[in-house]
């Protein structure tokens, strides 16, 4: 018989055995443990039958169509099974710990795997990733005006032995209006949070974790509250570069992207522009001239920054001074204003 372990043992035994999804594809899509492997027992639509079935008419029937739907697919498991069992055992779960899971379970024995399952289901592990925002880190956050190169600064902070937990990269956008630009589509509110729930765990405490700078909403992805809190209180270290180091970067960063994903981006902060900048910046976009363009956008980000950091306590802030965007030696300086 399969052994039903909590949350914290599951995580532990998912390092060595793989985690089987039983749920259905929608429901995994929507958000799923990390490194997990979805075998679903029901299609979306299925499962949608056998609930209303459930409701109407009771359990017996429901589960007697359940039985009927999943019989002819199970070679199908075990084939599947085969291929990803390295180990001999798998650890399984669904939505609640239930039915689902420990009849893939009982099957897989069956065959001749172990199996292990989760108590409470993939409910329990999301508890787990909420709790875990509300767990005290030593963040410093890593600040600067649009165009300092804070995400290229931060990983040269993760090369010097720091420790890091990248937001942008975890979310799939660059937090401005011209944030999805070569990303990827971003995930749903819930895996972000599983995600950064995942990063967060490998952290240790006792040691400072940097975090860029970020407005709570990073494109539709919501920083969660605990979090958030932490960073709002934490001692942020500023880049400053001169503007001209900061247009550089912006122009070689994203010149070369389409020219009209380029003016789409701008017009989305036509309002906070001003109609006659807006004009003027995308004609500059137009003529190819993105020095310009990013330079008249900047009007607006810096003023954004700069709202921002007011609301921050002054002795909070540590303010760096840089004439060029040397990656290496601004992450030195960062270093050595953390210790004092």
């Amino acid at each position: 018989m399969p052994t039903a372990v909590n949350i914290n043992e599951f995580l532990k035994l998912s390092e060595t055995h793989p985690i089987v999804d039983v749920r259905t594809p929608a429901e995994f899509a929507q958000g799923h443990i990390i490194g997990a492997h979805n075998l679903p027992l029901f299609t979306n639509e299925e499962r949608i039958l056998i609930g209303t079935l459930y409701k109407k008419e009771g359990k017996q029937p429901a589960i007697l169509k359940g039985l009927e739907v999943v019989g002819p697919k199970l070679h199908e498991y075990v084939k599947d099974a085969i291929k990803l069992n390295k180990t001999g055992t798998f650890i399984v779960h669904c939505w609640r710990g239930g039915m689902r899971s420990s009849s893939m379970a009982w099957f897989l024995e069956t065959y001749g795997f172990k199996c292990i399952t989760l108590k409470g289901g993939y409910k329990s592990y999301r508890k787990h990733v909420l709790e875990s925002f509300l767990q005290p880190k030593n963040i410093l956050i890593l600040g600067g005006k649009t165009g300092t190169g804070k995400t290229i600064v931060l990983h040269e902070l993760l090369k010097q032995n720091e420790q890091i937990i990248d937001l942008e990269k975890i979310a799939h956008h660059k937090g401005s209006s011209f944030g999805s630009l070569g990303e990827e589509e971003q995930l749903s509110q819930e895996h972000f949070e599983n995600e950064l729930s995942f990063h967060l765990f490998k952290i240790d405490p006792e040691k400072n974790c940097w975090i860029e700078n970020e407005s709570r909403m990073i494109g539709k992805n919501i920083l969660p509250i605990g979090l958030w809190e932490q960073m709002q209180k934490a001692i942020v270290v500023s880049i400053n570069l001169p503007i001209e180091e900061r247009v550089n970067y912006l122009a070689k960063e994203y010149g070369k992207f389409d020219k009209e994903l380029l003016i789409a981006a701008t017009e989305r902060i036509g309002k906070r522009l001003g109609g006659q900048h807006v004009k003027r910046a995308i004609t500059a976009l137009e003529e190819g001239d993105h020095k310009t363009a990013f330079e008249i956008c900047l009007v607006y980000y810096d003023k954004t920054y700069n709202y921002g950091e007011e609301q921050r306590a002054k002795d909070k802030i540590v303010q760096l001074e840089f004439e060029k965007m040397e990656v290496e030696t601004i992450a030195k300086e960062i270093i050595k204003a953390a210790h004092k």
